[in-house]
């Protein structure tokens, strides 16, 4: 069986407290969850371990509903490590893996995992038809020897954090509630790679930022950002979508790099969405266009001033 498989490399040296969870964004409901896991870990002189997978599951059960994703499985990792989680399984969530019992699944946890506690969110539930909720759990907990706490979710302004609220969030260009809900900006990182150079001819020259086409993006338009450039933050203006003044047709996500005269070609960036500026816009004549990009360049400025003091 594959999951036996890649339990059996994981080798704690330790009984642990455990977490499963595809954990996507790392939100402040997910960082709740983790560093209580952390700090009760600690207490009991056991190792803290998250459980995540590298495909989410509605994918796998539902493969017509395309879901993307708020952050690449490296980011998640790094996120999750820099809360202090000991040991991090990354399993892939296969029909295999669907199709286990709750009762085998805890047993596999168990025997590879050393497993001694579980601490789930509210709507966790695990197993084949997701029979393993947390009343089933605490049953097998009390039978075979493991204990099951509950953490309530984290609600800000009358709603519960979540990653399908960021979600909504992102497709109404809405930064400042994404900000909220993540508890930090919604940050996007990829490869800088080769474009038309047409920003440059326009005098804003531009990095053309390849990401995964399972990305999650906010909603087309442009955007006031910060650039991790190397070691450095520099204000920056972002344009997501498909450029109709020039009718490309492709969805594109471009970064001007304000007073920066380097060349990021190449180069992997980041870059995080502080506040939506505008709606994407055709423009009648290019100067119109250059003239509208001043502008954009000019409000960044003023946002990302305060921002980055």
């Amino acid at each position: 069986m594959q999951i036996e498989k890649e339990l059996a490399k994981v080798k704690p040296q330790k009984e642990t407290l455990l977490t499963i969870g595809v954990f996507d964004g790392i939100h402040l409901g997910h960082q709740r969850l983790l560093t209580h896991l952390r700090d009760e870990a600690r207490k009991k002189n056991w190792l803290s371990s998250v459980v995540t997978f590298k495909s989410h599951p509605k994918t796998v059960l539902s493969p017509e509903n395309k879901l993307l994703w708020l952050s690449d499985m490296e980011t998640r990792i790094s996120l999750i490590r820099n809360l202090g989680i000991d040991v991090i399984v990354v399993l892939p969530f296969t029909s295999e893996l669907a199709r286990l019992t709750a009762r085998r699944f805890v047993q596999l946890l168990k025997e590879y995992l050393k497993m001694r506690g579980l601490i789930i969110g509210p709507d966790f539930a695990l197993g084949r038809d997701r029979e393993g909720d947390a009343e089933k759990l605490r049953l097998l907990g009390r039978e075979m020897d493991f204990s099951v706490e509950v953490i309530p979710p984290v609600v800000i302004d009358g709603q519960v954090v979540s990653s399908s609220a960021i979600r909504q969030a992102l497709t109404q260009g809405d930064m400042k509630k994404a900000e909220k809900l993540f508890g930090r900006l919604f940050s996007l990182n990829g490869r800088v790679v080769g474009g038309d150079r047409r920003g440059r001819t326009l005098g804003f020259p531009t990095a053309n930022l390849e990401l995964k086409p399972e990305q999650a993006l906010p909603s087309d338009g442009v955007y006031a950002t910060i650039a991790h450039v190397g070691r450095e933050l520099m204000p920056s203006v972002t344009s997501i979508g498909v450029r109709p003044t020039f009718g490309s047709g492709k969805r594109l996500v471009e970064t001007h790099v304000i007073d920066y005269e380097g060349d990021l070609l190449g180069q992997r960036l980041t870059l995080d969405l502080v506040d939506k500026l505008r709606d994407e816009k055709r423009f009648d004549t290019v100067e119109k266009l250059k003239s509208q990009m001043g502008k954009d360049v000019e409000q960044a400025r003023q946002i990302l001033s305060e921002r980055m003091k």
